[in-house]
């Protein structure tokens, strides 16, 4: 049965609200996933669903909207795309935690850098559902603007690479 990874979006960072790891792994249980393994308070899970990604991210979405008010936005990828993302970092000198890999629903538009602001020398490269930024002085105090990132959820390097590894993991286990 395939791995899927999914990213929440705007989960325990401020945004559509606050869900314990616990209670998002028993959400994925219920919703029939199994093998289901969380990473961090920022809205990772791994699980195992023979399930589409894209049918994975609607049933995971709807499952959330039921215990949260409204869906939060969920993104899945696999661990070939995630390994994918990691080996083709547009930004190969930025420190990892210091590059955001932003994760869009369907594939960035072609006018994703339309109305781009970055006023602390951000760098912005945009690649299929992905759009990579490298924030040189941190993502927490910059000032960048870019609407096309409104739909996504962000991880940095790190975390894309861990969860590459734990999906790895899964799958050869």
């Amino acid at each position: 049965m395939p791995v899927h990874i999914a990213l929440l979006r705007a989960v325990n960072v401020g945004g559509t609200g606050k869900l314990t790891m616990s209670d998002l792994k028993a959400l994925c249980e219920k919703a029939g996933f199994s093998d289901v393994k969380t990473y961090i308070q920022s809205g990772n899970v791994l699980f195992r669903s023979d399930l589409t990604a894209a049918d994975a991210a609607k049933v995971l979405d709807k499952a959330l909207a039921e215990i949260m008010g409204k869906a939060p936005g969920v993104m899945v990828r696999n661990r070939s795309q995630l390994e994918k993302i990691a080996k083709n970092n547009p930004f190969p000198d930025a420190k990892p935690n210091y590059l955001m890999v932003n994760f869009l629903p369907e594939k960035a538009p072609a006018d994703a850098l339309d109305n781009l602001v970055a006023p602390d020398g951000e760098e912005v490269h945009v690649a299929g559902h992905e759009i990579y930024v490298h924030y040189p002085n941190g993502s927490g105090r910059s000032k960048l603007k870019l609407p096309a990132l409104k739909p996504a959820t962000s991880r940095n390097l790190n975390t894309v690479r861990k969860l590459a590894e734990l999906a790895a993991a899964m799958e050869d286990g």
